[in-house]
Protein backbone atom coordinates (compact mmCIF):
# COMPACT_ATOMS: atom_id res chain seq x y z
CA UNK A 1 0.00 0.00 0.00
CA UNK A 2 1.21 3.41 -0.78
CA UNK A 3 1.75 5.49 2.13
CA UNK A 4 0.91 8.85 0.50
CA UNK A 5 -1.73 10.15 -2.23
CA UNK A 6 0.38 13.02 -3.39
CA UNK A 7 -1.66 16.03 -5.18
CA UNK A 8 -0.46 18.94 -7.52
CA UNK A 9 -2.50 21.84 -7.12
CA UNK A 10 -1.65 24.65 -9.61
CA UNK A 11 2.05 23.59 -9.86
CA UNK A 12 4.44 21.38 -11.35
CA UNK A 13 4.66 17.82 -11.00
CA UNK A 14 8.11 16.89 -10.74
CA UNK A 15 9.44 13.33 -9.77
CA UNK A 16 12.10 15.02 -7.01
CA UNK A 17 8.91 16.08 -5.27
CA UNK A 18 7.58 12.94 -5.43
CA UNK A 19 10.82 11.30 -4.48
CA UNK A 20 11.37 13.46 -1.42
CA UNK A 21 7.68 13.20 -0.41
CA UNK A 22 7.57 9.30 -0.44
CA UNK A 23 11.03 8.97 0.84
CA UNK A 24 10.33 11.08 3.83
CA UNK A 25 6.40 10.03 4.54
CA UNK A 26 8.07 6.11 4.60
CA UNK A 27 10.70 6.96 7.35
CA UNK A 28 8.26 9.08 9.55
CA UNK A 29 5.52 5.37 8.87
CA UNK A 30 9.04 3.27 9.77
CA UNK A 31 10.07 5.32 12.77
CA UNK A 32 6.77 5.42 14.57
CA UNK A 33 5.77 1.74 13.92
CA UNK A 34 2.79 2.28 11.32
CA UNK A 35 3.69 0.24 8.20
CA UNK A 36 1.54 -2.17 9.60
CA UNK A 37 -1.50 -0.22 9.47
CA UNK A 38 -3.20 0.62 6.27
CA UNK A 39 -2.53 4.42 6.85
CA UNK A 40 -1.91 6.97 4.36
CA UNK A 41 -1.32 11.15 4.64
CA UNK A 42 -2.71 13.00 1.69
CA UNK A 43 -0.32 15.43 0.55
CA UNK A 44 -0.89 18.80 -1.48
CA UNK A 45 1.48 20.39 -2.96
CA UNK A 46 0.18 24.18 -4.32
CA UNK A 47 0.74 27.55 -4.47
CA UNK A 48 1.00 30.61 -2.15
CA UNK A 49 -2.58 31.89 -3.27
CA UNK A 50 -4.22 28.52 -2.51
CA UNK A 51 -2.78 27.41 1.24
CA UNK A 52 -3.81 31.25 1.65
CA UNK A 53 -7.22 30.55 0.67
CA UNK A 54 -7.48 27.05 2.57
CA UNK A 55 -6.13 28.79 5.95
CA UNK A 56 -8.43 31.27 5.79
CA UNK A 57 -11.46 29.24 4.78
CA UNK A 58 -10.82 26.27 7.57
CA UNK A 59 -8.82 28.52 10.14
CA UNK A 60 -10.05 32.40 9.81
CA UNK A 61 -6.53 33.69 9.29
CA UNK A 62 -6.20 35.38 5.67
CA UNK A 63 -2.29 35.18 5.20
CA UNK A 64 0.24 32.61 3.20
CA UNK A 65 1.42 30.27 5.50
CA UNK A 66 3.90 27.39 4.49
CA UNK A 67 2.10 24.06 5.51
CA UNK A 68 -1.28 23.16 6.89
CA UNK A 69 -1.95 19.84 9.02
CA UNK A 70 -4.99 18.62 9.61
CA UNK A 71 -5.25 15.42 11.42
CA UNK A 72 -8.23 12.87 11.22
CA UNK A 73 -7.49 11.29 14.85
CA UNK A 74 -6.55 12.12 18.06
CA UNK A 75 -3.33 10.81 19.23
CA UNK A 76 -4.76 8.66 21.63
CA UNK A 77 -6.64 6.93 18.63
CA UNK A 78 -4.04 6.12 16.12
CA UNK A 79 -2.60 3.01 18.29
CA UNK A 80 -6.05 1.68 18.17
CA UNK A 81 -7.01 2.00 14.21
CA UNK A 82 -7.94 -1.56 12.50
CA UNK A 83 -4.95 -2.71 10.83
CA UNK A 84 -6.89 -4.24 8.30
CA UNK A 85 -9.27 -0.50 7.42
CA UNK A 86 -7.54 1.96 5.48
CA UNK A 87 -8.01 5.35 6.38
CA UNK A 88 -6.14 8.58 5.70
CA UNK A 89 -4.15 9.91 8.61
CA UNK A 90 -4.65 13.44 7.87
CA UNK A 91 -3.94 15.77 4.80
CA UNK A 92 -1.05 18.36 4.79
CA UNK A 93 -1.04 21.47 2.51
CA UNK A 94 2.33 22.47 1.63
CA UNK A 95 2.81 25.82 -0.39
CA UNK A 96 5.81 25.53 -2.60
CA UNK A 97 6.16 28.61 -3.40
CA UNK A 98 6.62 29.47 0.47
CA UNK A 99 9.07 26.63 0.83
CA UNK A 100 11.60 27.92 -1.59
CA UNK A 101 11.44 31.20 -0.22
CA UNK A 102 11.77 29.86 2.99
CA UNK A 103 14.73 27.67 2.19
CA UNK A 104 16.91 30.68 0.76
CA UNK A 105 16.44 32.45 3.40
CA UNK A 106 17.66 29.94 6.20
CA UNK A 107 20.47 29.10 3.47
CA UNK A 108 19.39 25.41 3.51
CA UNK A 109 18.10 23.14 0.09
CA UNK A 110 14.58 23.23 -1.65
CA UNK A 111 14.97 19.36 -0.45
CA UNK A 112 15.79 20.03 3.46
CA UNK A 113 13.06 22.43 3.69
CA UNK A 114 10.40 20.33 2.21
CA UNK A 115 11.53 17.32 3.66
CA UNK A 116 11.36 19.50 7.22
CA UNK A 117 7.70 20.50 6.31
CA UNK A 118 6.80 16.62 5.55
CA UNK A 119 8.28 15.90 8.84
CA UNK A 120 6.82 18.55 10.70
CA UNK A 121 3.93 18.07 9.41
CA UNK A 122 3.86 13.78 9.89
CA UNK A 123 4.02 15.04 13.60
CA UNK A 124 0.96 17.15 13.80
CA UNK A 125 -1.15 14.50 12.17
CA UNK A 126 0.51 12.31 15.25
CA UNK A 127 -0.90 14.43 17.66
CA UNK A 128 2.40 16.33 18.10
CA UNK A 129 2.18 20.19 18.92
CA UNK A 130 4.73 22.81 19.69
CA UNK A 131 2.52 25.20 21.91
CA UNK A 132 4.94 24.25 25.19
CA UNK A 133 8.30 24.40 25.57
CA UNK A 134 8.49 21.31 26.60
CA UNK A 135 6.08 19.48 23.77
CA UNK A 136 8.19 21.31 21.07
CA UNK A 137 11.43 20.16 22.52
CA UNK A 138 10.24 16.36 22.15
CA UNK A 139 8.37 17.54 18.67
CA UNK A 140 11.82 18.32 17.34
CA UNK A 141 13.43 16.09 18.71
CA UNK A 142 11.35 13.48 16.37
CA UNK A 143 11.83 15.62 13.79
CA UNK A 144 15.47 15.61 13.94
CA UNK A 145 15.85 11.87 14.37
CA UNK A 146 13.72 11.14 11.00
CA UNK A 147 15.42 14.21 8.98
CA UNK A 148 19.19 12.49 10.67
CA UNK A 149 18.07 8.92 9.23
CA UNK A 150 17.72 10.61 6.08
CA UNK A 151 20.94 12.58 6.12
CA UNK A 152 18.89 15.72 5.39
CA UNK A 153 20.51 18.35 7.49
CA UNK A 154 20.93 21.87 7.34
Amino acid sequence: MELTEINFLDVDETKEYDEIVGQVINKCFEEENLLNKKLYVNIVLTTAENIRNINREHRGIDKETDVLSFPMFEANEIENINPETEDVLGDVVISLEQIKKQAKEYGHTLERELAYMLVHSFYHLMGYDHMKEEDKKTMRAKEDIILEKLNITR
